[in-house]
Order: C-alpha cells, then structure tokens, then sequence
C-alpha cells in the first residue's frame, strides 16, 4: 500500500469521523489498546486502500486528521492490544472493527468463521487465537457529511396527556403497499410517502414508536435457519441507521425526511433504542466492533473477567458505569434527537439500564445523566421496565419524567374480557392511570404506557382467537415464547367461518381496545390491529420476516374494515374529551363548586361499590363515573355472557348521550342517540360511555 493519504495530529474529540469541510479527524476510545490503525477502502468496501496508524493518544483516545479524506470514504478500525480473554481483553488486529460513532453503514455481515476472534471449533474455545482477515465479511463505516436543509420543520411537542402511540416496524409498515414504489418498499422512504402518513392522520394517533431502526444485525443461527432477525434488538451502531431500511443512494437523508414529513402531519418520532447490549454477544460471540476495541471498558465483565455479566439474556451488558461508554450513550441520544430532530425514545430492557452492576437503581448514573441534560429533558422518554435478571421486574420504578410500558394493563384487562375471577379491582387501578405504582414523587397518571399489544406477543386479532401460542414457523418446536397469553378463542382455535365466533370476537376485540382508550395514562396501538393484522397466534415473531409482521394494505374484509372505523371513533372521543386524558391521579375529590366528586364506582343499580363488592371474585359488571369542569363521563362495564341492565346516576332527571357502545360498534363524538327511562341495557361482553347531556 502507498501513504497516499497524509495524516497530523488532529483532535481527540469530538469522537467518530468528523468531516470540517476541509478533512477528516478520526477519533476512537481505548483505554486498554496499545495502537490503532485505520483502514480505508475502495467505494465498493472491498479493496483496503491503505492503512493509516493513528498518530496521538490523548486522554484515552487514538486520533489523527487526514486532510486528503472526503465524505462518502469507506472505513473502519484494526486495534492493537493483548488477547487476554481470561483478564478481559479480546484485541485481535486481524479483525476489521466497526466505529462506534459512525454515522452510516454499507453493506450487511456475511457470517463467516473469520468474524470471530478466536478459531471457532477449537478446544480452546475463545482462548484460541484466529489470524483471519474480517474484513471481507464485515460492512464498512462511511464518512457523512451530515448538514441538511430543515427548513421550518417544527417538532409537535404533543403534551403528554394528549399522546396516542403507534408502535410501528419501518419495512413492515409499507412491504405490502403496491402502490409505494418498489425500491421504497420496507424503507425510511417508504414510511415516509404521504399515504403511509394519511394513514396515521386518519387513525388520529399522535406519535409512531418506530421498532429498532439503529443499525443491527441478523444473528448467524437465524440466517443458518433461513430466518431473519425481523424486530432488530441486536444493535451494532448506536448512531447509524440500520441500512436495510435505507433505499439505494440515499444514506440518513433520507430518515431526516421521515421525521420532517411526520412532523409537518403534526406526529413525533419515537425511537426504540437498545443501548443495554449489543450484537457481540457473549464470549463465544463475534468481534465486529465494541470487543475488538476495548472489551473491558465497553461490557460489563463477571467476577471472572473471561466472561460476560448479563441481565439482558443476550450475552452482555453495556457498561453504562465507564464514563466513556456512559458518553457515547449519551452522544448518541443527542445526536438522534439534535441532528435527526427525533422526539423521543422507548428504551429496550431498561432495568438494565439502571443496574449497578447487580441491584436497580432509579439514581443510577445513566438515569442522572439524563435528567440534567438539557437537551434529554425536554423529549419523551419511556421505559420497558424490566430485564431477565434478578429484580429486573420493575414497573413504576423509574425516574420522574420517564413513561413506562405498562404490561399489568395488558394482563388485566385481558383477564377481566376474558372472564377471569377477581380482576375487578386491578382492573379500576388500571382504568386510572394505575396511581398505586406511578403516583408518587410528583409522577403523573400519563407514566403509565397502556397497551393491550405489542410487538412482542398476540395481535389484537389473535388475543380472540387463540388460545396458545403457535410458533412453530420459528424452528424452535414451539419452545419460545411464552405460554401466559390471558387469551380466548371465542370457541375456536384460530382461523374460522362460523359467523357467531367471529361476532363474538369482534364484540371482544372492540371492548378491549375500548377499555384502553378510555383508560387515563398513555394509549398504544400496535400496528396492524386497526385492520386485523393476525400472526396466526405466533407470540414471537421476532425471526418472521414476511406477511405474517408485514401490515395488509389490500384485501381487509369488511369486518376489519369496520373495526378500523370504530378505533378511529373512539380515539376522536379520546382526544376531544378532557376527562379521558386527565393531567392529575384521581382520588374521589371535589370538583370545583359542582357537589361532584372527580371519580366515583357505582354498581350495575347505580349505588357505590362497596368493599364486598370489589373482593367479590364473580364482580363483572360495574361503571366508572368521571366528573370535571368539562362535565361527566359514564363508563359502563359488563364481562357477563348475559347483558345486563344498568341505572343511570340521576335517574330520569339527567339526560345522557351515547358516545360509545362496543356491542353495537357505536363510536361517535357527535352522537344523538340518548339513554332513555334512566337506564342503559348493556349487553354481554361490553363497553358503554355515555356523556351528561344538558
């Protein structure tokens, strides 16, 4: 190879490949290494043109300035140090290694024997040594020039109270739509087309939570099973964006597009990020980044260091307590929500997050990092509070500020449609905002994140229609996944033609998505339940990556059609009623001048529920009634198989409005119809919310 590139000191910060309009100043973190070597490549990632060795070493950072460097250059890393595994250490200068600060990818990893440190197969294990070059398999890092022109692009800062989530897959939300150019398909291009956005006008939802769009890689035991990792929980680029969702010639252009067309509808951009592990796994995994750079700073080690501590149940931890980790997190939050002007994040395993090595801790240094950064403060920040390891469970633990996934919601209110005993109680916690977890140190009932599905389980159509799981298609013999799935097939495994089934199932599925909407907290949708979306009762779809994750955009039956109606009513309620969506816990106290109290629990007879009442294990039937300066709600509840009849508060005197009733598949914000004689018969399996009409 010839210096065909001249190299001076340059900067130790910032880190990453930095491009100043004249350069290029390359900065990596290693503590522990003892030489760095960059490599560049040809335009097409196969030829390294020339290896460059860093010259300066300035507070634990390896940086040089290469004038001659433009963007659009082909990149990565070659660092010197010992292999060491039984003291932490996996240097091998063999291993071509990834930036953890690149901005963009090229290409996907071919798995190959050569991406891993040590000789696969060898009775050595990882202490084995392997001399193979990687970079023949590995993508490449790109320098970007990241300006680009916002223009008047402003975020919709959504107040928490009025927030509806839709959680969304970037290639799932447009593979199937024929009427978005091919090449677009399955893209941030594709999401950002102005159907797809018309789409979640129409719903009337305010945020999409997009699933893992950082890049990740497809783990080699699915691609050896002719599967794929389809969520994308196997982060390997805190700061690139996954290049599967990139069309040709695009780059990150093209995600900065999505957010502005996003926000022009008035929609914030949510990111679920993976900051907990990465795609290295544990000791017996791949050298393609983190590892190969300075494992003991990067990874939590065990008691022996050879090994991995790990609460995420994919082989590592990132090592948030390292003050160079903990910055390039932070960093790379920035960066998404500074440059790429997101609105906010769902954290993955965000117990992790917070564990001092062992314990959880809502003052750990990553959750105080955020809460005085003044850039991180002012975007929504949402938890999925729990881990795999020991009191990893910990909802309604997390910090003020943060929302978190509230999965008791889930659990609750499909025992109680289901027509599980003693759910009664739980399930009025839930319906408010669940004060018993998140009403403390100032939290509001907006913390709570209710959903009933989520990517990780049934879809709204198969909680009705199955009642196990059905995973076969993931090559684990139905092994995975779990078997708690609170679901009832209406009489009928899976698919059917019997009318009365798929009534009853689309009577179940409106009261279900009913109860979440008038829930106080934060609503999510998962995409596809607004048109019938089944997995075909597959609760771990995290490998399929065809039709069965893919939303329909063609061929919805009436009946889901239908269904799509009424959610989209029934949000229009929400969102044109204060008392759905209240900014204070309620706890039975006055309202204003009125003599009304914010909440009350009233029997089917309209008296007040009584302790007996709750602990009775066979109470289905119950109302909730809001009161505001706004005016009142009536929330009627039956689970019963029979219909049941309910007096009204105020008897004949108050006239009340029927805004929802889920066995009629009414959901109308101007609504006209009125209850009459003072009473509403409920029928079986039900939502009623009636308004105080005047």
């Amino acid at each position: 190879m010839t210096n065909r590139f001249r190299v001076s000191h340059g900067s130790s910060f910032p880190l990453g490949a930095r491009w100043d309009g004249s350069g290029v100043n390359f900065a990596l973190f290693s503590a522990n290494a003892t030489k760095v070597e960059l490599c560049l490549f040809d335009n097409n990632g196969k030829r390294e043109l020339e290896r460059v060795t860093l010259p300066e070493y300035t507070d634990e950072v390896w940086h040089g300035y290469l004038p001659d460097v433009r963007p659009g250059q082909l990149y990565g890393y070659r660092v010197h140090g010992p292999y060491a595994p039984e003291a932490g250490h996996r240097f091998n200068h063999n291993k071509l290694l990834l930036d953890p600060y690149a901005l963009e990818l090229r290409g996907e990893i071919k798995w190959h024997n050569a991406a891993f440190g040590y000789r696969v197969g060898s009775s050595r294990a990882d202490l084995s040594f392997d001399k193979r070059d990687s970079a023949p398999v590995l993508p490449k890092c790109v320098v970007v020039d990241p300006a680009v022109t916002w223009g008047a692009d402003l975020r919709p800062q959504v107040p928490w109270a009025h927030t509806i989530i839709y959680e969304a897959h970037v290639k799932g939300m447009t593979a199937l739509h024929d009427d978005i150019p091919t090449q677009l398909r399955g893209t941030f291009g594709g999401l950002a087309d102005p159907r797809v956005i018309d789409h979640f006008v129409k719903l009337g939802v305010t945020s999409v939570e997009l699933m893992p769009s950082q890049a990740f890689f497809d783990d080699r035991h699915l691609i050896e099973r002719g599967l794929k990792n389809y969520w994308g929980y196997n982060t390997i680029g805190f700061f690139a964006p996954a290049p599967r969702y990139i069309s040709p010639g695009s780059g990150i252009h093209e995600f900065k597009l999505l957010v502005r067309r996003l926000h022009e509808a008035g929609i914030e951009v949510i990111l679920d990020v993976v900051y907990n592990h990465t795609a290295e796994g544990n000791q017996m995994g791949p050298t393609l980044s983190f590892k190969g750079i300075d494992n003991a700073s990067y990874y939590v080690l065990g008691d022996d260091p050879r090994y991995y501590f790990d609460t995420t149940g994919c082989g590592n931890n990132v090592n948030l307590r390292h003050p160079r980790v903990l910055q390039m997190v932070m960093d790379s939050l920035r960066y998404w929500v500074e440059d790429c002007h997101v609105d906010g994040f769902r954290f993955d395993l965000a117990s992790t997050l917070g564990r001092d090595r062992a314990a959880f801790d809502h003052h750990a240094v990553f959750f105080e990092a955020i809460r005085q950064d003044p850039v991180l403060q002012k975007v929504k920040l949402i938890a999925e509070p729990w881990d795999t390891g020991p009191d990893g469970y910990q909802l309604g633990n997390f910090p003020p500020g943060w929302a978190e996934w509230n999965d008791n919601f889930r659990d609750t209110v499909r025992a109680f449609w289901k027509g599980d005993n003693g759910i009664a109680p739980d399930l009025a916690s839930n319906l408010l905002g669940s004060a018993d977890r998140f009403d403390k140190r100032g939290r509001r009932p907006w913390a709570s994140v209710n959903f009933i599905t989520a990517h990780d389980g049934f879809t709204l159509s198969d909680v009705v229609s199955f009642n196990d799981k059905h995973n076969e298609a993931n090559g684990e013999q139905n092994r995975d996944g779990h078997s708690h799935n609170l679901s009832w097939n209406c009489g009928v495994e899976g698919a059917t033609d019997d009318a009365a089934v798929l009534d009853l199932r689309d009577r179940m599925r409106r009261a279900l998505a009913a109860t979440m909407l008038l829930s106080q907290g934060t609503p999510m949708v998962l995409m596809g339940d607004e048109v019938g979306r089944s997995q075909n009762g597959n609760n771990n779809s995290y490998c399929q990556d065809n039709e069965m994750n893919w939303l329909p955009w063609s061929g919805i039956d009436e009946r889901d059609e239908d269904f799509c109606a009424f959610l989209c009513g029934v949000i229009r309620i929400r969102r044109s009623r204060p008392l759905l969506r209240q900014w204070n816990f309620l706890h039975a106290e006055p309202v204003g001048e009125t003599g009304l109290v914010d909440i009350k629990w009233l029997r089917p007879d309209s008296e007040f529920m009584q302790p007996g009442d709750w602990q009775a294990p066979d109470t289905r039937a119950f109302a909730m009634h809001l009161a505001g300066e706004e005016g009142e709600l009536l929330a009627l509840f039956n689970t019963h198989h029979e219909a049941i009849p309910f007096s009204l508060s105020g008897g004949q005197e108050m006239q009340w409005r029927v805004l929802i009733d889920t066995a009629a598949a009414i959901a109308d914000e101007a609504a006209e119809r009125t209850a009459e004689q003072g009473s509403y018969n409920v029928e079986a399996r039900s939502v009623v919310l009636l308004e105080h009409w005047e």
